[in-house]
């Protein structure tokens, strides 16, 4: 087998583990009445709250899609919207205190996720890890297809 087949096959992989081992973790439990797609919306708001306009384009969503999923999480009681007082267009989207407890719960995912993946490698293996994961960032990024 190719280096090629070898790298697609392992990141096609990857990327459904994770996906598969976050989704269960973030949406069960007290969370879960939220989605895979709502916990990172919580996520892209932050806990200091964003314009709409801002989370969709973090999300490279359209604000019309990202108002459908929102209208979902102020019903929920996760969010809460606010009309700029200066231009009535601008929305800014803040968690309540229930969308701090889920983001919190999402984050502290991913700090035991790290954790565990810090503990099975040794010290060379993190620095060529980190390396060859941020070049992949940098290719995702520019990446046009």
């Amino acid at each position: 087998m190719g280096n090629g087949k070898v790298i697609n096959d392992v990141l096609v992989h990857l990327f459904n583990e994770v996906w598969q081992l976050e989704k269960s973790a973030l949406t069960a439990g007290e969370f879960k009445d939220l989605t895979y797609n709502d916990m990172h919306i919580i996520e892209a708001v932050g806990l200091d709250g964003q314009k709409m306009s801002d989370i969709a384009a973090a999300l490279h969503i359209t604000v019309g899609s990202l108002t459908t999923s929102m209208n979902g999480l102020v019903k929920k009681g996760y969010t809460e919207r606010e009309r700029s007082g200066k231009d009535r267009r601008v929305v800014y989207i803040h968690l309540t205190a229930k969308g701090k407890k889920a983001y919190e719960h999402h984050a502290e995912f991913h700090r035991r996720m790290t954790e565990e993946i810090m503990r099975q490698l040794e010290g060379d293996e993190l620095t060529v890890l980190e390396k060859a994961l941020t070049g992949l960032v940098d290719f995702f990024e520019q990446y046009e297809g």
